[in-house]
This record gives structure tokens, C-alpha cells and sequence, in this order.
């Protein structure tokens, strides 16, 4: 009888922990280059809620990666426009985050020029720069850090460009968010 109750116990001891094991939103970029893995921050939730909703409605399934400039950003979604962004399903306020900065790797809400440094959620960058860019820093938010695949971002941002720094040949993007456990983004980033 203590046989089956230590076997039960065992059962539920290792389902219990494979239940409390919680899961964290990942972005995967599929690009035409490869793949790109972003850590969300839940220290910005505003922008990764939105980050992941556009991902799951497909809104940049359509798009490219549209500036690319070595040893600054590679940067896609909507493009620019010159009378910049005004459609406020698109603009978030910032989210300025003490260490949480422009680091090699870190991604970005676009914005333009707005006084109230309001985010175009439906744009974002990578950093591509080895050291920083941290005259960036609390002026535009910062909301995840790429993981793995900063070799893809190279190939990106090297690809031959025209005068406005648009890829000549297009870079195409799908995103998705998965959602993996510690061990499971441990094991991505370590392969």
C-alpha cells in the first residue's frame, strides 16, 4: 500500500512541477534570411501586449524589413511616412525602463519626432550596433532583446541598399510568438 501512495505521490509531484513550469511569450521572426528570436519584457507590458497581438493577427506577414543600415539598425513594419504616424491604434506612450537600454541586440519601438516620444507599435528595430546606441536611451522604448539570430540580422542589414537604405532585394518576415518554458529558451539559445 505504501508502494502505490509513494507512486501517486511521485506522479503528482512531477505533473505538479511540469504544471507550474510557466511558459514566456517568445517572437519568432521567420525571415527570408532566417529565423529570429525575441525575449519579450514584461517590464514594458504595454508594448509587448501589443507586440504580440499584431504578431498573432498577422500584421507584418505582409511586410519587410524597409531601413538597414550596418552598425545602426535593422528596422521593419510599417514604413515611414512624411507626414509620420498619427493613427492612434498604432501609438503607445513610452516605457522607459531603468536598465533596460540600447544594447546590441535590443529591440525597439519606431516613433517619429513627437514630443510625447509616442511609439508606432506597428514599427520596430534591432539594434546592430556592437556597442549600444544609448543616445537612444529614454527616447525610444526598448521592449525585447533578441535571443538568437543576430547572424540573420547581419545578413540583413549587409544586404546592398539604395539611397534610402531599403533593402534592393526585398527582405520578407513573417512573426509568430511562441511560448517556451526557462529550460526550453535556455536550450534555443544554447543551440
Amino acid at each position: 500500500m505504501i508502494r502505490i501512495w509513494l507512486i501517486l505521490f511521485l506522479c503528482f509531484g512531477l505533473y505538479y512541477k511540469g504544471q507550474t513550469q510557466s511558459k514566456e511569450a517568445i517572437g519568432l521572426i521567420k525571415t527570408s534570411q532566417g529565423d529570429i528570436y525575441i525575449k519579450l519584457f514584461n517590464e514594458t507590458p504595454k508594448h509587448k501586449e501589443s507586440f504580440i497581438d499584431l504578431a498573432e493577427k498577422n500584421y507584418w506577414d505582409s511586410l519587410t524589413f524597409n531601413r538597414v543600415i550596418p552598425n545602426f539598425v535593422a528596422q521593419a513594419g510599417c514604413p515611414d511616412t512624411e507626414e509620420g504616424f498619427n493613427d492612434p491604434e498604432f501609438l503607445l506612450g513610452p516605457e522607459f525602463v531603468k536598465g533596460i537600454t540600447h544594447v546590441y541586440g535590443a529591440v525597439g519601438a519606431g516613433r517619429d519626432d513627437n514630443p510625447e516620444k509616442l511609439s508606432a507599435t506597428c514599427q520596430f528595430y534591432i539594434v546592430h550596433n556592437q556597442a549600444g546606441l544609448h543616445r537612444l536611451d529614454n527616447e525610444y522604448t526598448v521592449f525585447g532583446q533578441v535571443i538568437k539570430g543576430m547572424d540573420v540580422v547581419d545578413k540583413i542589414v549587409f544586404a546592398k541598399r539604395d539611397e534610402k537604405d531599403l533593402p534592393l532585394e526585398p527582405v520578407s518576415m513573417e512573426i509568430n510568438i511562441i511560448y517556451l518554458t526557462n529550460s526550453e529558451i535556455k536550450k534555443l539559445i544554447d543551440s
